[in-house]
């Protein structure tokens, strides 16, 4: 029972040896150690061909993709360029445009100003103060020597 046991999880290259050293199960054990051999071999080779063309269509999917970025990247530097040539003639058209306030208007806004802070002042002073009271004092005012 063990024989048949271990006879099953036999590698075939164990299986290989195994067929050379007995002669009585020699033929057959080489024979199906030759082909479980020949088939990890082969799928083996199948395994590398197949990462090997995956990987060749990566990379050519990976350099197109890179094609790409570098146009995208380069036309987006034009345009930067552009923009960065043509800054100095926008800032002086800018300058000029600007007008700059009369200096009679900025008074008048000083004197505005002046003018709204005077009033909510005085009115900020008189609520703060309390009403004088109708009726006479109760203390006298006047300290008695």
């Amino acid at each position: 029972m063990s024989s048949t046991t271990s006879a099953a999880r036999l590698t075939p290259s164990a299986r290989l040896a195994r067929g050379l050293k007995y002669s009585t199960v020699g033929p057959v054990d080489v024979t199906r150690g030759a082909v479980g051999v020949a088939l990890n071999s082969t799928r083996s080779s199948v395994g590398w061909v197949a990462n090997r063309y995956r990987r060749d269509r990566l990379k050519s999917q990976l350099t197109k993709d890179l094609a790409a970025a570098q146009e995208v990247i380069a036309s987006e530097l034009a345009a930067a360029q552009e923009v960065v040539t043509s800054l100095p003639d926008a800032l002086k058209k800018a300058r000029r445009s600007k007008r700059r306030p009369k200096p009679a208007v900025v008074i008048g806004v000083g004197v505005a100003v002046l003018a709204v802070g005077a009033v909510s002042f005085s009115i900020i002073r008189r609520s703060t103060q309390p009403d004088p009271s109708p009726l006479p004092p109760s203390v006298d005012a006047t300290p008695r020597p």
